[in-house]
């Protein structure tokens, strides 16, 4: 299985759903809150072009955020996304 990397911040419903979302789907993820990092959080959204939270990365390619990574399980899509 692909590494997945969830970016977080603290106080975010987005990221505690997508917590939760990965959890039920029994899908391990490495966090890393980005509150307290304002360095490592700017180098984050130029690398993604994204300034929202949670950023789901997969083997260093960016899914998007919550939404994406919902509409990927709905659609059947995550498990093809973590297949080695």
């Amino acid at each position: 299985m692909k590494t997945v990397t969830l970016y977080t911040t603290d106080f975010c419903p987005y990221c505690t759903s997508a917590k939760t979302l990965l959890s039920k789907r029994q899908i391990a993820y490495q966090e890393i809150n980005l509150a307290r990092d304002p360095d490592v959080r700017a180098k984050l959204s130029e690398l993604t072009g994204m300034m929202t939270f949670p950023q789901i990365v997969i083997d260093g390619e960016t899914l998007g955020g919550f939404q994406e990574l919902l509409e990927a399980d709905r659609a059947g899509r995550l498990s093809e996304l973590l297949a080695a």
